[in-house]
């Protein structure tokens, strides 16, 4: 049944997208009056997430006619929260929880429109410097993991598996530490390891307090880390909007791709301000190396089926989710286009 509604809403946004683009400029959102206010919740203020900040600070949002607020939410169940009670418009976070809410049973579900990250965006700090690093280095060590369930730990696992290395068995996995305070407590001693997003891991580095020694980005090949989601409803009644916050978003892609690390730091810079000139510079730099963004915002069915793929992984998806009712591709292809 869900199935059979999704795709009657597909074809219905398709043609409201042809519609509404041919009488606004590239799918612009403005009304007469001023610009449509959306709140978009992004589930950490990141540098991973350079494109949307060049999108914001070269004005993009505004040209489409929208008026973003940007919330960060601290982690992906509340950005998720906050998308389903109406508290934000749009939610960027990873993926997975939408199929979290899909899973659960929710009607109104969170429904993915478009892809920022095709790479994972953390990295695996040493304690000591390592010149050749092996995963299974990491048997019987104590590791600074990620949030059950969350996208950051499920790669992790990913990767210690494709490694033969069981994550339960082979390491000690602590779960137990807040999103965001991992680097403090591994600064304070605690753990062999840890698994760190930017800036974390290179500030790490700077105070010689850990080192990094590998990417699970590259380890773990191209993943669907993190997309743009909205209610059903949303998206039924405004894909002018939609239409509008991807066009810019597209517009922010483009940015990065032809841009030089440093030319980038200088845009989103304002976003960072504790962040020091050069070391955002090197983050973006290695992030831009490891071929974090993709071109466009299309989220393929060969990426929602290896998501899929993931979660089974980690035993906590057991039932199929059909991709036509997670994804809508409308709006990303339009915006390749305008």
């Amino acid at each position: 049944m869900r199935l059979f509604r999704l795709k009657r809403m597909k074809a219905v946004l398709s043609a409201l997208v042809l519609v509404l683009t041919g009488l606004t400029a590239c799918g612009s959102a403005q009304e007469a009056g001023g610009k449509e206010k959306v709140v978009l919740n992004e589930v950490a203020h990141s540098i991973f997430y350079a494109p949307m900040y060049v999108a914001i600070e070269e004005g993009y949002f505004e040209e489409a006619g929208i008026d973003l607020e940007l919330v960060t939410g601290f982690g992906a169940d509340k950005t998720m929260t906050a998308l389903l009670t109406g508290e934000a418009d749009i939610g960027f976070m990873g993926c997975e929880s939408t199929v979290y809410t899909y899973v659960g049973g929710n009607e109104d579900y969170a429904v993915n429109f478009a892809q920022l990250t095709q790479r994972a965006g953390n990295f695996l700090v040493s304690r000591t410097p390592m010149d050749s690093f092996s995963w299974d280095m990491l048997k019987g060590k104590d590791v600074l993991g990620g949030r059950a369930g969350g996208m950051p730990q499920m790669v992790f696992e990913f990767i210690l598996l494709k490694n033969g290395i069981d994550p339960k068995t082979d390491v000690n996995i602590d779960q137990s530490i807040d999103f965001g305070s991992t680097a403090a407590a591994f600064s304070g001693g605690q753990g062999d390891f840890t698994v760190e997003f930017e800036p974390h891991a290179t500030l790490l580095e700077e105070k010689k307090d850990g080192y990094v020694v590998a990417s699970l980005g590259e380890d773990s090949g191209y993943v669907p880390y993190t997309s743009f989601s909205a209610k059903r409803s949303f998206i039924e009644e405004k894909p002018q909007v939609i239409q509008a916050f991807t066009d810019a978003l597209q517009k922010g892609m483009d940015y990065v791709q032809t841009h030089s690390a440093e030319e980038i730091a200088k845009v989103i810079a304002p976003q960072f301000p504790e962040t020091n000139f050069d070391t955002l510079t090197t983050i973006i730099d290695r992030y831009h190396k490891q071929d974090t963004w993709k071109e466009n915002l299309v989220f393929e069915k060969n990426a929602f089926d290896l998501l899929k793929n993931i979660l089974r992984t980690s035993g906590v998806l057991e039932e199929d989710v059909p991709y036509e009712d997670l994804v809508v591709t409308d709006f990303a292809k339009k915006a390749v286009e305008n």
